[in-house]
């Protein structure tokens, strides 16, 4: 190690901590339910008004993605940040 890196599990240990602190889970949560939403709509639309079967699978992805871009977006942020 070179110069002020921290050391991995040091760093996945504030990354873990970050995540589920400060408001970051609901904030993550209704970025999700939002663009979650608009994307089902946009993407299964046709089947949400029944002229096709749902998929399942594409809908928890649809939440899921936005939900964990949100996050990282925050995690990142904060481990770019000096520690205090």
């Amino acid at each position: 190690m070179t110069g002020n890196r921290e050391p991995l599990m040091q760093m996945l240990s504030r990354a873990i901590h970050y995540s589920v602190s400060d408001g970051v889970p609901y904030r993550s949560g209704c970025v999700a339910l939002v663009v979650g939403t608009i994307l089902n709509l946009i993407n299964q639309g046709d089947a949400i008004l029944g002229a096709t079967s749902l998929n399942w699978i594409k809908i928890i992805l649809t939440y899921f993605v936005p939900y964990a871009v949100s996050t990282y977006g925050a995690v990142s942020y904060r481990l770019s940040r000096p520690q205090t």
